[in-house]
């Protein structure tokens, strides 16, 4: 059976109301990005505690912390990067959460990626190592701008790595924001790695990020191929229905539920199973 979960400051920035409409709509988890407008990771210690009592009163789990680990310049500092990891690592302990999200760090306008793959490789080996010691699992996402952007250069580093520490997360509308179709193109070689799952779909045409299964996403063939697969792990809603930005996105209550109401008709649709 799936589990659901989702990006609840695409909610509202109050964690009250991000954790309202999460049980109302069912989901038994949430991915944690932020709360009252401050990243996860720049929580004090009174707000990682009032975070933690909020959820508990839920009944709500944190899937993932959705870190911003990895959205840093190639060719910035890494060493404070570095550590910042380590405080992730700390605040997933904090949740009880399996996984932080990261990147693969973003290459600077007009320059190579593959030019970058060595240094790349070793921050990303660090990173790992840190997740190793810290006993989670970091999931890499695909995006547009960073070395890991298309599926050759995602399993790369995957590959390259080589660490039961570093997985693969999967965005359609990433993907579909430079141009590649999703599963056609990448799915039969990051499945190998392929670890959780983002619900976002998007338009090839300019980019525009829709609800699941309204693009270029390939969604229901990859929800096909996930069931055939008896892949058993969490579907995080990410709708960017709003807003989208470096660090993130907004819906609103609304749309996220839209966003939700279309993930879920796909999966009546196809006879899967979710909580």
């Amino acid at each position: 059976m799936w589990t659901l979960s989702g990006f609840a400051d695409e909610i509202s920035p109050d964690l009250d109301e991000q954790t309202a409409l999460v049980a109302k709509l069912g989901l038994s988890h949430l991915e944690f990005r932020s709360a009252w407008g401050t990243n996860v990771l720049d929580l004090d210690d009174e707000q990682l505690t009032r975070a933690k009592a909020t959820l508990d009163a839920r009944g709500l789990g944190v899937s993932s912390i959705g870190s911003p680990i990895g959205k840093i310049f190639v060719d910035e500092d890494f060493d404070a990067h570095l550590e910042r990891a380590r405080h992730a690592v700390r605040v997933a302990h904090h949740f009880g959460a399996p996984y932080i999200r990261i990147f693969s760090f973003f290459i600077r306008p007009g320059a190579d990626p593959d030019a970058h793959r060595d240094e790349v490789l070793r921050r990303m080996s660090a990173l790992a190592a840190v997740a190793e010691q810290g006993g989670v699992v970091l999931l890499h996402e695909n995006e547009k701008e960073i070395y890991g952007d298309v599926p050759r250069r995602c399993v790369d580093l995957l590959e390259s790595v080589g660490s039961p520490h570093l997985r693969a997360a999967w965005d359609a509308a990433n993907f579909v924001q430079v141009g590649v179709r999703p599963f056609s193109e990448g799915y039969a070689a990051i499945r190998p790695y392929l670890d959780y799952v983002q619900i976002k779909d998007a338009l090839l045409a300019d980019g525009e990020v829709v609800a699941a299964g309204r693009g270029d996403g390939e969604v229901a063939e990859t929800i096909r191929a996930l069931r055939t697969d008896g892949f058993d792990g969490f579907f995080s809603l990410e709708p960017h229905l709003s807003q989208a930005h470096a660090l993130g996105g907004f819906s609103g209550p609304d749309l996220f539920t839209e966003a939700w109401q279309a993930f879920t008709d796909l999966l009546k649709t196809e006879g899967v199973e979710y909580r």
